[in-house]
């Protein structure tokens, strides 16, 4: 993966690389505070091998970080900043790492007890100032890297459940980004402002796709969020990759701030973006497409929509990346033709390894097919392909369900509920065994209002028979709807 950088150093040395709230570093300056982050590493005791747990901050120590630990060939695992101490703890005994850096004085107290510890101050410290930097012999190990050494850990957020993390060898992440890239096209003029914590692998991929095409990535943290579009303006934003929140928050600032930007394309991974905030996009960026990408850490990006090619194909999230496959199979694991919905499967060297120390979990997820012996990801996600191959995501295997002999989804019914007026968003809890589906909306309307209008929208066997109204519906840190809250919310209604 440090391979990323050394090509951008190569090609365009003097170009901005990464921003943050204090400065720029050029590819050159970059390549700089990761060596110096590398030699650090090795003196604080991090071999080869070994696991460095870093707390995700937006800043470009981090970055050095990154390619520093990549460098000295051990294996790197962001955590998000909002991550709790019992999920944390979990991180900690699961992946046994060498070296933990934080930025909380308590925090790095009790972790302390059982794992070395450092400060994000002391990387930044490490790191700078820039400049030249002799090269002393032995300063770091010489490289012994496979390219199927686990670079990365990415740690899933654990809603439900302690977080498990998928095991990212160098292959197939760089196969992945170079596969990303072809479709996405990053420029090198581009400015890719990341929003998005770096922990979650859609922000964290910002950082190798901008190194891939060698333009500039802007990392903003939520602190910021009031002047989140004045940021995008004065940075000089062309590329803003996005989850429905922050779409949503864009758009509310645009409406008070119409200035124009320079954004160019808005992308979307990790949740589906609803198709009014989709063509709100359009209108209020004047020149912006929308590319829509569907994905999961398991294997990076699955499939990937041609800019604005929703308007051609509604509701498709695209079709599968070069040198990959994208089948939809029945319960028996047998093909399904177009336009027949079952479980959505992904072939190619994109596939990462497995779930860390869960050969059970990985097993069941990633499995050979005795026909050809391929390896294939089982996703959990329902949907359908067209005559043409693009990919129709229903939702997940707990998403799509029958009610009065009827098959539905929650998208379908959100994306309805979402028409209504005075409705800002929407999810829905399936039924389960002791209750029916419920419709939770955040906007100005009331229950009756919105399960009649659901009404003349879809089939009544689809309409929920229940509706709550809230202020805002709860987020994860990485800004999707938490519906393992939501379903905590409804148990104690009822």
């Amino acid at each position: 993966m440090h391979g990323l950088l050394d090509r951008a150093v190569a090609s365009r040395p003097t170009a901005p690389a990464v921003r943050d709230g204090k400065g720029c570093w050029t590819y050159e300056d970059l390549a700089s505070a990761a060596r110096s982050a590398a030699a650090w590493l090795l003196a604080c005791g991090v071999e080869p091998g070994d696991r460095v747990v870093v707390r995700a901050v937006p800043q470009r120590s981090f970055v050095a970080l990154l390619y520093g630990c990549l460098r000295l060939g051990a294996t790197f695992v962001p955590v998000n900043t909002a991550m709790r101490r019992y999920q944390l703890t979990h991180v900690l005994q699961d992946a046994e790492p060498a070296l933990f850096i934080g930025g909380d004085p308590e925090e790095r107290e009790w972790v302390g007890e059982t794992v070395p510890v450092r400060s994000t101050d002391e990387v930044r410290a490490a790191v700078e100032p820039l400049g030249p930097r002799p090269e002393t012999p032995g300063e770091l190990p010489t490289s012994t890297h496979s390219s199927d050494d686990v670079a990365l850990l990415l740690y899933t957020s654990g809603s439900t459940a302690q977080p498990k993390a998928v095991a990212c060898p160098h292959a197939a992440v760089v196969f992945a980004v170079r596969a990303v890239a072809d479709r996405v096209r990053y420029r090198p003029e581009d400015v890719v402002f990341c929003r998005l914590p770096l922990s979650f692998d859609y922000g964290l991929y910002q950082l190798l796709l901008g190194a891939e095409a060698g333009c500039e990535v802007v990392l903003a943290d939520a602190t910021g969020d009031m002047r989140l579009l004045a940021d995008v303006r004065e940075t000089g934003a062309t590329v803003v990759p996005i989850v429905p929140s922050l779409g949503a928050m864009l758009l509310t600032l645009a409406r008070r701030d119409p200035a124009p930007t320079r954004v160019r394309l808005f992308t979307n991974t990790g949740e589906h973006l609803p198709l009014r905030t989709v063509q709100q996009l359009r209108d209020r960026f004047p020149g912006a497409s929308v590319q829509l990408m569907f994905g999961t850490t398991e294997c990076k990006r699955i499939t990937i929509m041609e800019p604005d090619g929703d308007l051609h194909r509604p509701a498709s999230v695209g079709r599968a990346l070069a040198g990959t496959s994208v089948r939809v199979v029945d319960e028996r694991g047998r093909p399904l033709p177009p336009g027949a919905t079952g479980e959505i499967t992904v072939r190619g060297p994109h596939l990462m390894a497995g779930y860390w120390r869960s050969p059970e979990l990985t097993a069941r997820t990633y499995r050979v097919d005795p026909d050809d012996a391929e390896r294939v990801l089982h996703t959990g996600d329902f949907g359908h392909l067209d005559a043409d191959g693009y990919l129709y995501f229903s939702g997940r295997r707990d998403q799509v369900f029958k009610r009065r002999g009827t098959r539905t989804s929650v998208l379908e019914i959100e994306e309805a509920a979402r028409s209504l007026p005075g409705v800002r968003d929407a999810a829905v809890l399936p039924p389960s065994g002791h209750r029916d589906a419920v419709l939770y909306l955040a906007g100005d309307t009331t229950p009756r209002q919105a399960l009649a209008g659901l009404g003349q929208l879809l089939d009544p066997a689809k309409v929920p028979a229940l509706c709550r109204i809230v202020e805002a519906l709860p987020l994860t840190p990485n800004g999707k709807v938490s519906r393992p809250l939501l379903e905590e919310w409804e148990s104690v209604r009822t």
